[in-house]
C-alpha cells in the first residue's frame, strides 16, 4: 500500500507535497496497528471462554500497540487491586512500527516523475506529525481498557522512537551524509575533508555495529544453550502456563517476541553485570545470589542455578573477547587494506583512535538496547527486571576497547608485515640471490668467467623492489667498461674503464639521470647469452 502512490502534479506545490507526507506517516501508523488488531482478534475469536468482547479486545491491541513504542502501561486488573506497570517491550514487537515509519520518512523523498520532492527537515516534520497524530488517538482510546499509558511515557521513549526513525529514514533517502551540515563554518568542512572524516566515520559506524551484533549474537547463543541445558524446566514451565491449545499457541508467540530481550540479557550477561531478577536478586558469571522474583515463564526457567558460578559460567566471557576483536578486525579492514603499502596505511594513532571511537559506539548501542530490553513488571519485587542498562554499557565499552584497541594495532602490524623493508622484499631478494645463474663461454681475453661456486664472480645482483632499478657489479680488469641503464634494460651510457685505455662511443651518455643506477665494471666484449636471471635480456656494448 505505501509502495506505489498516486501521482501529484508539479503545479500543486511544496504544499501538497508536505500534505502527502504527512498522510505517509499516518498511513504507516494505521498499518502497524491494523496487524496487531487483527492478530489480537484472531487470537480472541479461537479462544474457548473470551473475555470482554471485541471491545476489550481491540482495547488490548491498542495497548500493545503503544507498548511496541516503547509507553509504559499501567495494568488495573491485578489480584490485590493495586495498578501495576508493566515496562517489560518486546523488542520484536517494536521492529514492525519502528521500520514502517522509517520506510515512510524514507520513500516520502524518493524523486516520483510529475512530482516534487519535498525538503528533507519538511519531510521529517510532517511524516512524524502524521504517525504521532495516530499514536495520539490510540492513546485516546485505549483508555477505557485495562491496560491504560503511563502518560509521561508518551514523550519519552515514544516519541523519539517515532522521530528517531523518521530521522534514520530521510537520513537513508539523502545518501548517508556522514558530514557536517551545510551552514557549518567552511574551515570546518576543509579540516574534515582533509582528515578523510568520512572515511573514519564510516569505520566507526561499522566496527561499532559489528560489535554490538556479535554481542547480541552470542547472548542468543547463551541463551539456546541454557534452554537446551535446561530442557525439562523449560517445558514444564510451558505446560503450566498454557492447559490448551489455544493457551499454548499464546505463550508461544509470547516466548518469540521476547527472544531480542532475551539476547540482550544474554549478551549482558556474558559481559559481566549481569541481570536482575527483581529488586533483591541478581545474575552474573559469577554467582546468582539473593532472592529471585521469578515468574512461571519458559525464557526465565533457564536461567543459571543459584549459588556461585562454575567455569561454564565463567565460559561466557567469550562472547565479549569475540566483540573486542570484531571491532578491531573492521577497523583494521580500513586503516591496512590488504596488499596495501605503508605508505596507504593509517598511522597508529589513527587506529587506535578509530577502534576506541568503535568501542565507544558499540557500548552505548548496547546500553541503549539494554534499557529497552528491561522494564518493571509490576510494584515491589518486580519492580527492577532484567540488565541495569548504564552497567552493562560501561562494560560493552570497556571490553571492545581494551581488547579492540590493541589488537587492531596488532594486526595492522602483520597486515604491513611484507611492507617496505618487510619480510616480502627480503624474501624476494632472497630468492634472486638464490636464482642460478647461467654460464656463458669465454668470448675473449676481456670476459669474466661466472661460476656457480664460490670462486664464481655475481655479474647480476638485485637489489631493492620490483620496478626499482637494478644494479650488476663485476671485478674490472682489461676490457671493462662502465654502462649506466635503467630498471626497463635500455642503456643510457656508456664509457671505457681506464684499464682497458680506450673510448667506447655513448650516444646515450648525456642522457644520465639521478633516478638511474648503474651496471659497474662490463665487459667490453660483445656478448649475447643470458647470464643474469632467466627471462631477462642483458645489456650489450659494442665495442
Amino acid at each position: 500500500m505505501t509502495e506505489r502512490s498516486p501521482s501529484l502534479s508539479a503545479e500543486q506545490g511544496r504544499s501538497a507535497v508536505l500534505a502527502f507526507a504527512f498522510l505517509r506517516g499516518a498511513l504507516a501508523a494505521g498499518l502497524g496497528l491494523s496487524a496487531l488488531a487483527v492478530l489480537v482478534m484472531m487470537l480472541w475469536i479461537s479462544s474457548p471462554t473470551p473475555d470482554n468482547g471485541p471491545g476489550g479486545a481491540l482495547h488490548t491491541a491498542a495497548a500493545l500497540w503503544l507498548l511496541a513504542h516503547g509507553a509504559e502501561l499501567i495494568r488495573t486488573d491485578t489480584l490485590g487491586g493495586a495498578p501495576a506497570p508493566v515496562g517489560l517491550v518486546p523488542l520484536l514487537l517494536a521492529v514492525m512500527p519502528v521500520w514502517l515509519v522509517h520506510r515512510a520518512a524514507r520513500d516520502a523523498l524518493e524523486p516520483v516523475e510529475g512530482r516534487p520532492a519535498p525538503p528533507a527537515a519538511g519531510a521529517f516534520a510532517m511524516v512524524s506529525g502524521g504517525y504521532l497524530l495516530v499514536g495520539a488517538a490510540v492513546t485516546f482510546y485505549a483508555r477505557g481498557g485495562s491496560l491504560s499509558v503511563y502518560a509521561p511515557s508518551l514523550l519519552f521513549p515514544s516519541a523519539v522512537v517515532v522521530m528517531g526513525a523518521a530521522a534514520a529514514g530521510v537520513w537513508t533517502a539523502s545518501g548517508y551524509p556522514i558530514a557536517p551540515p551545510s551552514w557549518a563554518p567552511v574551515r570546518l568542512h576543509e579540516k574534515l575533508a582533509r582528515t578523510r572524516f568520512r572515511e573514519r566515520a564510516e569505520t566507526v559506524c561499522r566496527s561499532a555495529m559489528a560489535g554490538m551484533t556479535v554481542l547480541l549474537g552470542g547472548g542468543a547463543l547463551l541463551v539456546a544453550v541454557a534452554l537446551v541445558w535446561h530442557a525439562q524446566a523449560v517445558q514444564q514451565s510451558f505446560v503450566q502456563l498454557s492447559g490448551d491449545g489455544e493457551g499454548r499457541v499464546l505463550v508461544l508467540l509470547l516466548a518469540l517476541v521476547l527472544v531480542p530481550n532475551a539476547a540482550v540479557w544474554g549478551a549482558a550477561y556474558g559481559l559481566g553485570p549481569g541481570f536482575a531478577l527483581g529488586t533483591a536478586s541478581a545474575v552474573t558469571p559469577l554467582a546468582f545470589s539473593g532472592r529471585p522474583a521469578l515468574p512461571v515463564f519458559p525464557l526465565l526457567a533457564a536461567v543459571p542455578a543459584q549459588g556461585p558460578g562454575t567455569v561454564l559460567n565463567w565460559a561466557a566471557g567469550a562472547v565479549p573477547v569475540a566483540a573486542g576483536v570484531t571491532v578491531a578486525w573492521f577497523t583494521v579492514r580500513r586503516a591496512a587494506p590488504a596488499h596495501a603499502g605503508r605508505e596507504e596505511a593509517w598511522s597508529l594513532r589513527e587506529t587506535a583512535l578509530t577502534a576506541g571511537l568503535g568501542a565507544v559506539g558499540c557500548g552505548v548501542g548496547t546500553a541503549a538496547l539494554a534499557a529497552a530490553a528491561g522494564g518493571p513488571l509490576g510494584t515491589g519485587a518486580l519492580a527492577e527486571f532484567g540488565p541495569v542498562w548504564w552497567l552493562t554499557g560501561v562494560a560493552a565499552l570497556a571490553w571492545t576497547a581494551l581488547l579492540g584497541v590493541p589488537v587492531a594495532l596488532l594486526l595492522r602490524a602483520w597486515r604491513l608485515r611484507g611492507g617496505d623493508g618487510g619480510w616480502r622484499v627480503a624474501g624476494e631478494a632472497a630468492a634472486v640471490e638464490r636464482a642460478p645463474a647461467a654460464q656463458a663461454p669465454a668470448k675473449g681475453p676481456g670476459q669474466v668467467p661466472q661460476g656457480p661456486g664460490g670462486g664464481g664472480r655475481r655479474w647480476w645482483k638485485r637489489s631493492g623492489r620490483r620496478g626499482e632499478d637494478e644494479v650488476a657489479e663485476a671485478v674490472p680488469g682489461p676490457g671493462i667498461v662502465r654502462v649506466s641503464v635503467r630498471a626497463s634494460g635500455g642503456v643510457l651510457a656508456a664509457a671505457a674503464s681506464p684499464a682497458n685505455g680506450g673510448a667506447v662511443p655513448a650516444s646515450a651518455a648525456d642522457a644520465r639521470s639521478d633516478d638511474s643506477e648503474l651496471y659497474d665494471f662490463l665487459p667490453t666484449d660483445p656478448w649475447h647469452e643470458r647470464t643474469a636471471l632467466p627471462g631477462e635480456a642483458g645489456p650489450s656494448v659494442d665495442p
